[in-house]
């Protein structure tokens, strides 16, 4: 079974419409990594030295190939990245091998002939 890993860099208060996306698009699991910074085009403004931006989160996705699309895209449109500057980003890359998926492998090997 071939692999992504989706990752997606969202403003804390969208991390839930997310998760809740990519659960419904098929993602049968996920890591989220609280509390981070990110800066894009312009920087983020401060007041005396603090940053008065929300915080980001990162959520990982490990996703099997022939539902990464779909996750991606639920992903972008409940964060609203393409309508929003500053909403985040997310992308996917492929994995190699992992290990740790025996007990969603029959999970996730059913979605994929029931989509087949």
């Amino acid at each position: 079974m071939k692999l992504k890993l989706i990752a997606a860099m969202v403003s804390d208060d969208k991390t839930e419409a997310v998760l809740d996306a990519a659960r419904m698009a098929g993602a049968t699991g996920a890591t989220v990594i609280t509390a981070c910074r990110g800066e894009g085009l312009k920087p983020e403004k401060t007041f005396l030295g603090l940053e008065i931006s929300g915080q980001r989160d990162i959520v990982f996705l490990l996703v099997v190939e022939q539902k990464a699309r779909e996750i991606l895209e639920a992903i972008a449109e409940a964060a609203d990245f393409d309508q929003e500057p500053g909403a985040g980003i997310a992308f996917q890359v492929a994995i190699e091998d992992a290990v740790g998926l025996r007990t969603q492998t029959e999970a996730l090997l059913k979605e994929i002939e029931e989509r087949l």
